[in-house]
């Protein structure tokens, strides 16, 4: 009972001290979208496809990386010039030890680990934000589990200005208070 109490009040003590902000204006519906759900429908594919499609940067923000086709993806676009950069929950990156961020990191895409949150549960890429855009978010983490055994839910949006700013702006925010991956 007591540790109950003393979540709560961290909880509201939290929220007191995080200054909220407002949340962003409705987008207009433009573009197009894409939709998979897993187990079942091949996410992982409309990702990679999406990653083979970069012109010129692709933003990541990871919860559990694990997948290896998606990564593998990643470090081809790098090498083919695109801007790769990833920001990756600390812990989770520690945690699983089939986690695929240190290799990513070793093929020279920069990674940034976000431990400012208790987790940093996002599961974003956004890909060439400024022209024709793709977002792509959901339930779905960049792992194998994901693919195959969980129920999980992926959004690829194509050709919406408005969205990938605004996904953009949340990863530039989420970059600021992150740090290296160290070796």
């Amino acid at each position: 009972m007591l540790y109950k109490l003393l979540f709560l009040i961290n909880v509201l003590w939290s929220c007191q001290a995080t200054a909220l902000q407002p949340a962003t204006a409705p987008q207009t519906a433009v573009g197009s979208i894409q939709v998979a759900f897993t187990p079942g429908d091949d996410a992982a594919g409309l990702i990679m496809q999406a990653i083979r499609h970069a012109r010129k940067q692709i933003l990541v923000q990871a919860y559990s990386f694990t997948h290896i086709g998606i990564a593998d993806a990643l470090i081809r676009a790098h090498q083919r010039g695109i801007e790769v950069l990833v920001i990756a929950d600390s812990q989770q990156s520690e945690r699983i030890p089939t986690s695929l961020i240190r290799q990513l990191a070793a093929a020279g895409i920069p990674v940034l680990m976000d431990s400012e949150h208790l987790s940093a549960h996002n599961k974003v890429m956004i890909i060439d934000a400024d022209n024709h855009p793709v977002v792509i978010t959901g339930s779905y983490n960049f792992t194998h589990a994901a693919q195959f055994t969980n129920a999980e839910n992926l959004l690829v949006l194509h050709d919406n200005p408005g969205i990938a700013d605004a996904y953009r702006n949340n990863w530039q925010r989420h970059r600021e208070h992150s740090l290296p991956l160290l070796p």
